[in-house]
């Protein structure tokens, strides 16, 4: 009978190393990892809010050494804006008058984006990686919503939102925007402008390896507006009537007391 138990318990033992050791249990064997953390984690818009700097710290964890002193890592931080469906205009002149003629929606890209690397990202990976992720100016997914003619080139609707979103400071990059201040430690700087939408922002970091995506991290931002822009939006947002009556009565009121102050007998 020991015999028997002896050998039971060794099988108990061998099926509960085999659990152990299943692929699908996390490896904790030298595979690098990315932490990061931000200086702040809430912005807060004011009526003199003309942008601010947003610093992200993060470290590296299991790095080959080699690697990491040959500069083979490379590190992508990203700053995302809430996502909204983005319409795209193309005018035409008709019989001397200015129209729009044709548009395109694109389906919920970030209304904002800023970018910081440690070089070039096209250099970082190939282009099909970084569409896989939707990480650069050039590779955010801008997929169009509905029917669209074949007449209207795709990739100019594209290039123009792009060109709008630049223009208006709403997305920006900066290559070699992330640096290493030690062996495994980087920081990187992105610039919010000063007309960025509030709501939940999400800091996201790419780690490459030779070129080959590793991991990701990502931690949420919030924007918030304060003081007197935030009871007009809410105002606007929450009693919309009551906000265009009181806009209304607001413009007549101060129409007519400039004309009494300006007013020549």
């Amino acid at each position: 009978m020991r015999p028997l138990v002896s050998l039971l318990a060794g099988l108990m033992f061998c099926a509960t190393s085999a659990m152990a050791q299943s692929p699908l249990t996390p490896s904790v064997d030298g595979t690098e990892g990315l932490d990061i953390g931000t200086s702040t984690s809430e912005i807060a818009i004011t009526s003199d809010f003309r942008g601010a700097d947003l610093t992200i710290f993060g470290a590296l964890t299991n790095p080959d050494t080699l690697l990491l002193a040959i500069g083979q890592y490379d590190v992508i931080v990203t700053l995302e804006g809430p996502r909204a469906d983005a319409t795209v205009r193309q005018k035409e002149r008709i019989f001397g008058i200015w129209i729009n003629r044709y548009s395109m929606t694109f389906e919920r890209p970030p209304e904002s984006y800023s970018l910081a690397s440690t070089r070039p990202v096209e250099d970082i990976a190939d282009q099909q990686v970084l569409n896989q992720l939707g990480v650069g100016l050039n590779h955010i997914p801008l997929t169009p919503v509905g029917y669209f003619s074949s007449t209207n080139s795709l990739g100019d609707f594209r290039e123009a939102y792009r060109r709008l979103k630049q223009s208006g400071g709403l997305y920006q990059s900066e290559t070699n925007g992330v640096r290493f201040v030690s062996s495994s430690l980087f920081k990187a700087t992105l610039r919010l402008p000063a007309n960025i939408p509030d709501g939940v922002h999400i800091v996201h970091a790419y780690l490459f390896k030779s070129g080959e995506f590793i991991t990701q991290k990502e931690l949420p931002l919030r924007v918030i507006k304060t003081g007197l822009e935030q009871t007009i939006t809410e105002a606007a947002h929450q009693s919309p009537l009551g906000y265009g009556l009181f806009s209304v009565m607001l413009a007549l009121i101060t129409g007519w007391g400039a004309s009494v102050l300006f007013r020549k007998d």
